[in-house]
């Protein structure tokens, strides 16, 4: 393996949150316990990649007081950079979690309105100093879905990392329970994404925000495909494209992942997933597996190994982070999950 994490720094821009999960698997209307966790899209990247050897710099607004900093010391915790981040506002988003199973879905309910990041105004942060630095950025859907403020705020740190040469990756990360300041996500997605060179994807939110539509009845992998050729006459800088795909095998996920990679294909065999642990931050699990494979200049076909074997190993984790080590990523691709003890 080629390792080039030590010159690599990846900054992420989003919104900090603290998940207040129902415990005992009860439903919100039965709560009496609620459990406590730190996260948000671009937090799990960066905690991920951390564990990783990965530099990393997490940017959000954030409030002064003691809730705040108990999601930072979480960061700081996994060698998160903080130190870019600024501060203003009155309070942290919150979101509420219901754990479903595997007759019910999982629930959620946001309470970000108002909060520091959602009203971030441009100018607060000095983008051509905090990404001096940086080798990468990184940014996912769900900051322009949160306020038009914090749309505006991203999309002056997506325009100073591309005037500056600095690779973009960004997850589309569409949120039905957000947007909800009067603006659809065509409108504002299509022009802060055009300057990806990375993205990860699904079809339905290539769908809402591009118009871009596929054959349900065709493969995975033809479907995939033809999505990358559209995408890239709207996303012009786009070299690398990776989705996850999920379906139901009983009461079992097959869980499997695709990439094109400078006009190359490549798939990973389907993993089975007996149980779900929690299905939340999956996604940015599986967006990190990718950046390290890239990062580390991996072939195309390990850089989606990589990518899948995060995020399934994600599934059996609590919280938003991915708490896991190279040497079970790397148990996990050659073996696929096991439950035996390691001792």
């Amino acid at each position: 393996m080629n390792t080039n994490t030590s010159q690599t720094r990846i900054a992420a821009f989003g919104e900090l949150l603290l998940r207040m999960n129902v415990a005992n698997g009860n439903r919100f209307t039965q709560a009496d316990e609620i459990k406590v966790h730190v996260g948000g899209a671009e937090a799990n990247v960066c905690v991920l990649l951390s564990q990783l050897g990965i530099q990393t710099d997490y940017i959000s607004r954030l409030p002064q007081n003691d809730l705040a900093q108990l999601a930072l010391n979480e960061l700081q915790k996994y060698k998160v950079n903080t130190s870019k981040c600024v501060y203003g506002g009155e309070r942290l988003g919150l979101y509420f979690v219901e754990s479903g199973n595997q007759i019910r879905q999982s629930q959620v309910i946001y309470d970000r309105s108002n909060s520091s990041f959602a009203t971030i105004q441009k100018d607060q942060i000095n983008w051509k100093k905090v990404l001096e630095d940086v080798t990468h950025f990184h940014w996912s859907g769900i900051s322009p879905g949160v306020s038009n403020e914090a749309g505006l705020a991203c999309k002056e740190a997506i325009l100073t990392a591309h005037k500056k040469g600095i690779p973009i990756s960004s997850d589309f990360n569409y949120r039905s329970k957000l947007w909800q300041y009067g603006k659809h996500p065509s409108e504002i997605m299509p022009d802060l994404l055009q300057y990806s060179n990375i993205t990860v994807a699904d079809l339905d939110a290539v769908e809402i925000y591009f118009g871009i539509k596929t054959n349900k009845n065709e493969s995975d992998a033809d479907r995939f495909q033809k999505t990358f050729e559209l995408l890239k006459q709207k996303m012009p800088f786009l070299k690398t494209l990776a989705m996850s795909f999920r379906k139901s095998d009983g009461l079992a996920h097959l869980y499997k992942g695709i990439l094109i990679h400078e006009d190359r294909f490549y798939e990973t065999s389907e993993h089975k997933i007996h149980i779900v642990t929690d299905q939340i931050g999956s996604g940015d699990a599986f967006n990190t597996g990718l950046l390290y494979g890239l990062s580390n200049k991996l072939s195309g076909q390990e850089c989606i190994e990589w990518a899948t074997a995060c995020g399934a190993i994600k599934q059996s984790i609590h919280g938003d982070f991915a708490i896991a080590s190279l040497d079970e990523i790397s148990h996990f691709i050659k073996n696929g999950s096991s439950n035996r003890i390691n001792r």
